[in-house]
C-alpha cells in the first residue's frame, strides 16, 4: 500500500498502562504498531501473545499501542479496560478510543486489526485477523534495518507506567472464570472404588458417614464433602482452587504460574483455565486449560495432572475434523460439559462446539461450520459466535453463545438440530431487555447453567444473573441492578462485576463474579447473595499456603 502519514492520536482521551499521553510524533525514529482490539473479541485476545513476542524481540526500535475500541457498551468504561489489560497482562500502552474516531481516522473495518508504522510516522502496511505473526516479524524487520541503514532509527527501550505496577493484584482469587458445584451423597461415595477401604464397615442403610469415620485430620475431609465441593478456575492465578461450599480450601493446584507442565498438584502448571467437568467415579476433575489450547486431567486418586487433548498450539482450522485427542490442536477451549463417556467442549476460538469420547480418545467437531455466525438447522450446517458456557438438562446442550449475545440450544440425542432460544441471534443485537424468545436482549453471556427445570445466565457484561425458560424462551432479571460493584443482599438489589461462571447444586448457585475475584452464593429459594471467604488461600507468591490439605483426595484416600 502507498505511504499514508499516520494521524495524530486526539488529545484528552483515556490513557492505561502510562503515566501520561503519549503522541506518534514523540515514537518518531522507533517502529509503531498500532493494535485496534476490544477485550471480548477472542481474536483480539489470540494477537496478544504476537505482539508480546514482538515487544520482547525488538525493545529497542519498537512501540505497541493498543487502541481500544469498544464493541460493547460495556466495554467502553475506563475501569473495565484497565480490568482487562490487568486480565490479559498486557504491558504496552492503550488509549481508550470508545467513540471510534481513531478507528474511523485509520478506516479500519475488523477486530483485531494491527496497522505498522514506520519511523517517519508513515502507516506502510496493516494486517487484520490473527495468525499473522511471521510476517509482521518479517515485516518489522526490514523497516529496522532500513532505517539503521538511514541513521533514522532511535535505539531506546522505552518504560511505562503499567497498571500491574501501580495496583499490583495480591487477591486470594483472580479473574475467576468458572465455578462448578459438585455434590456427593453418602450412597454415592460409598459406591466409589476408591472409597471402599474407608467405607468398609458401612451398612447398605447408613445414611450419614459420620456415623462409621472416626474424627481426625484425614478424615475431616471426607466428612465435609459428603455434600457438596467447589472446584474454582482461578484462571488470573492460572490454577484450580478446590474447596467446601464453606470456603474450606482442600486443594490448590498449580503452581500459580502461566505454562503447560503435567506432575502432581505442585509442580503442574496452567494457562488461564476455564471451565471444567468432574467425574465422581473415577474422581477425575477435566479442565479446558484456555490459553494452553489444551484439554487436562486432575487425578484426584494419584496427585496427578495430565494433558488428554492438545499440544499446547493453537489450531487455526476451521472445517471440521477429527482425529486422536493429543494428536489434534485445539483453540481456546472455554467450557466443558460431561454427558456419560462424552465431553463437550464450547471451542470459543474456533466458533463450534466440539465432543470428545472419554472411552476412545477421539476428539472433533461436534456442531459449527466455523463461520462466526447465527444458524440454526442442523449440525453441520449450524454456526456458533466464540460459545463460552455449556450446561445440559440431559437432552440437550445449552450454549451462552457471547459474541451474538444470545443463548442456543443442541439435540444430543438422535437427529440433533440447533435452536436458538432467546437473544437476537446478530453480532450487534446486544442490551438489557426481559422478555421472550428473539424480543430478549442480552450483552456477551459467558455462563449458562440448568438448575430446577430453568436456565440461569451470567448476562456477563449486564452484570446481572437472568432466568430463563428454555422451552418458552421467557427471560427474567433475578439478580444485579446493572451496576458493576460488590455488594451482597437479594435479588436485584445485589451488585457483580462481570459474572462468568455459574454452578448450581439444590438450591444453591455459585457465581464466579470474575472482576470481583470472587465467589458469591446464592440461596435460590430466597435470592438471598453472599461472598464466600477462602480462609487461608492466599495469592502465588504472596503468602504460602498450609499445604496440608493436598494430602488426601477428595473423598479422604491419602495421595
Amino acid at each position: 500500500m502507498p505511504r499514508v502519514r499516520a494521524p495524530e492520536f486526539p488529545t484528552n482521551y483515556p490513557w492505561l498502562n502510562t503515566d501520561k499521553p503519549i503522541s506518534l510524533e514523540s515514537l518518531k525514529g522507533r517502529v509503531v504498531i498500532l493494535d485496534f482490539w476490544t477485550y471480548c473479541c477472542i481474536n483480539c485476545l489470540h494477537v496478544l501473545p504476537d505482539l508480546k513476542y514482538l515487544e520482547q524481540k525488538y525493545p529497542d526500535s519498537l512501540t505497541v499501542i493498543g487502541v481500544h475500541s469498544a464493541k460493547f457498551d460495556n466495554e467502553k468504561e475506563v475501569e473495565n479496560i484497565r480490568q482487562a489489560i490487568l486480565r490479559y497482562d498486557i504491558e504496552h500502552p492503550v488509549i481508550v478510543d470508545s467513540e471510534m474516531t481513531i478507528w474511523q481516522n485509520y478506516a479500519v473495518r475488523a477486530w483485531p486489526t494491527l496497522m505498522v508504522i514506520d519511523p517517519e510516522s508513515y502507516v506502510i502496511g496493516y494486517v487484520s485477523g490473527e495468525g499473522n505473526r511471521a510476517a509482521l516479524d518479517e515485516l518489522v524487520g526490514k523497516l529496522i534495518e532500513e532505517y539503521k541503514e538511514k541513521n533514522a532509527i532511535n535505539f531506546e527501550s522505552l518504560s511505562f507506567s503499567l497498571e500491574k505496577q501501580r495496583k499490583p493484584l495480591s487477591t486470594p482469587l483472580a479473574f475467576p472464570g468458572k465455578v462448578l458445584a459438585f455434590a456427593i451423597t453418602a450412597t454415592e461415595a460409598k459406591q466409589l472404588h476408591q472409597h471402599e477401604a474407608l467405607l468398609g464397615e458401612m451398612t447398605e442403610d447408613s445414611e450419614c458417614l459420620d456415623e462409621i469415620i472416626e474424627p481426625g485430620p484425614a478424615n475431616s475431609v471426607i466428612q465435609s464433602l459428603v455434600g457438596s465441593c467447589l472446584f474454582i478456575a482461578d484462571s488470573g492465578h492460572h490454577r484450580i482452587v478446590v474447596s467446601t461450599i464453606e470456603g474450606e480450601v482442600l486443594h490448590v493446584i498449580g503452581t500459580g504460574k502461566p505454562g503447560l507442565t503435567d506432575g502432581n498438584f505442585e509442580e503442574a502448571e496452567f494457562f488461564a483455565p476455564q471451565g471444567m467437568a468432574f467425574d465422581a467415579e473415577s474422581q477425575i476433575l477435566y479442565v479446558a486449560d484456555t490459553e494452553n489450547h489444551a484439554l487436562r486431567t486432575i487425578d484426584f486418586t494419584t496427585g496427578q495432572v495430565q494433558t488428554i487433548a492438545g499440544n499446547g498450539e493453537q489450531s487455526h482450522e476451521i472445517v471440521p475434523q477429527s482425529g486422536k485427542a493429543l494428536e489434534i490442536k485445539l483453540n481456546s477451549p472455554w467450557d466443558l460439559e460431561r454427558v456419560g463417556h462424552r465431553l463437550f467442549i464450547a471451542m470459543a476460538g474456533s466458533h463450534q462446539i466440539w465432543e470428545m469420547n472419554l472411552d476412545t480418545g477421539i476428539i472433533g467437531t461436534y456442531a459449527g461450520n466455523g463461520r462466526e455466525s447465527c444458524v440454526d438447522g442442523n449440525l453441520a450446517e449450524s454456526a456458533f459466535s466464540q460459545p463460552s458456557g455449556l450446561a445440559t438438562d440431559r437432552l440437550e446442550l445449552f450454549v451462552a453463545d457471547s459474541e451474538i449475545s444470545s443463548i442456543r440450544a443442541i439435540g444430543i440425542d438422535e437427529n440433533p438440530q440447533v435452536r436458538t432460544v432467546c437473544g437476537s441471534g446478530d453480532l450487534f443485537g446486544f442490551g438489557d431487555l426481559d422478555g421472550r424468545a428473539d424480543e430478549v436482549r442480552l450483552q456477551h453471556c459467558l455462563g449458562v447453567e440448568y438448575a430446577q427445570n430453568y436456565l440461569w445466565i451470567a448476562d456477563t457484561y449486564n452484570h446481572k444473573i437472568k432466568r430463563i425458560d428454555h422451552r418458552s424462551g421467557i427471560c427474567r432479571t433475578m439478580i444485579g441492578d446493572g451496576t458493576p460493584g460488590h455488594v451482597d443482599g437479594q435479588g436485584i438489589s445485589v451488585r457483580l462485576f462481570e459474572p462468568s461462571g455459574l454452578s448450581a447444586i439444590g438450591p444453591h448457585l455459585f457465581i464466579a463474579d470474575t472482576n470481583n475475584h470472587a465467589i458469591r452464593l446464592v440461596e435460590l429459594n430466597t435470592l438471598e447473595v453472599k461472598t464466600l471467604d477462602f480462609r487461608g488461600l492466599c495469592a502465588p507468591d504472596v503468602c504460602v499456603p498450609d499445604r496440608a490439605f493436598g494430602s488426601t483426595s477428595l473423598l479422604g484416600k491419602p495421595i
